[in-house]
């Protein structure tokens, strides 16, 4: 069954009502996820709310942004107290259910890219500090993981990894801390390693871990050599030479989680996202029956739009889904 599902990032709002508007939007075999609330403020955005959790990686929120320090700063005590109120209400919400459900952490990579050393630039220009982070995250995701099977027993749990800035590590374009240069590109080898050592990690916590980029190179073919069971992508920033990737994926038995749906769309009905991403699947030779696997998605996070906005976007992938479905 072709199924429909989120990135992660909801508009501010009551953290009961996201939860279970989510829930219900996504109920009757879709994959239902844990919403993030970036609104709210530092600690619940996708960086500091995965930092927050680090072990023995104390991090602070400074003018530059997250950095590493040796003790915790007053904005990681926030993220995880924000945390703690969004497993207490996805708790209750999915009290008794038994399905998939998907919970999101920022990935090794985009984590490197972002967190700056505790004197100079990026974490991601220091080899030593990105191993540390790929361990300290393995953990971490470990340890999340656990805490959230053990409050909802029955759920098919579904890591996202979550790594926009991949294609800017892997090509150097980051810019250094003076805002002129850029960052040497990190090697292939040692970005496969690190997000090798956090999926190893998870096995038998999560059911199957899935890497979201929603930036133009997705580097497919190192994504296939670590082993991540899916990979979510927005399908609008793919190219003729693209989409033979994605078709190299899928036959490879890749889930492909497509972004075929905009976050700024007012479309109301599905058609005008599904004939594109058909165009795209048909040209490359995938097969109708392989569109049983795919799981439809915004194309990034909602954060930006409106609550009703949102919902209405979230409404249009499952309506996409279903569309796919009947074209198999």
């Amino acid at each position: 069954m072709t199924r429909a599902s989120g990135v992660g990032s909801w508009p501010d709002g009551p953290v009961r009502e996201v939860v279970r508007r989510v829930r219900d939007r996504l109920a009757d075999g879709q994959v239902p996820y844990l919403p993030e609330l970036p609104g709210r403020g530092p600690g619940a955005d996708m960086v500091g709310r995965t930092a927050a959790q680090l072990v023995e990686m104390p991090v602070d929120l400074q003018p530059s942004g997250w950095r590493l320090t040796d003790a915790p700063g007053r904005d990681v005590a926030r993220g995880q107290a924000f945390l703690r109120e969004d497993l207490d209400e996805l708790a209750e919400a999915y009290d008794g259910y038994t399905g998939p459900l998907k919970v999101q952490l920022c990935g090794p990579w985009t984590l490197a890219a972002a967190l700056w050393l505790p004197r100079g630039d990026r974490a991601v220009v220091d080899p030593g500090a990105c191993r540390d982070l790929s361990g300290s995250l393995a953990e971490a995701a470990r340890e999340h993981l656990s805490r959230i099977r053990g409050l909802i027993p029955g759920a098919e749990l579904i890591l996202q990894l979550d790594e926009p800035s991949l294609p800017a590590v892997l090509t150097g374009r980051l810019r250094s801390s003076s805002g002129f240069g850029r960052l040497r590109a990190v090697d292939p080898g040692a970005v496969e390693s690190g997000l090798q050592e956090v999926v190893d990690a998870v096995e038998g916590q999560a059911d199957s871990v899935v890497i979201h980029c929603c930036a133009p190179d997705v580097p497919f073919a190192l994504l296939r050599q670590v082993g991540a069971a899916g990979l979510a992508i927005d399908t609008s920033l793919l190219t003729a030479r693209t989409w033979e990737s994605v078709a190299a994926s899928v036959e490879a038995g890749t889930t492909l989680w497509a972004g075929l749906v905009p976050t700024d769309t007012d479309a109301s009905h599905p058609q005008a996202v599904v004939d594109p991403f058909l165009e795209g699947w048909r040209r490359v030779g995938l097969e109708s029956s392989r569109l049983e696997s795919v799981v439809v998605t915004p194309a990034c996070g909602l954060a930006t739009r409106t609550p009703r906005q949102a919902d209405g976007v979230q409404a249009l992938a499952v309506d996409a889904a279903a569309m796919l479905e009947q074209e198999r």
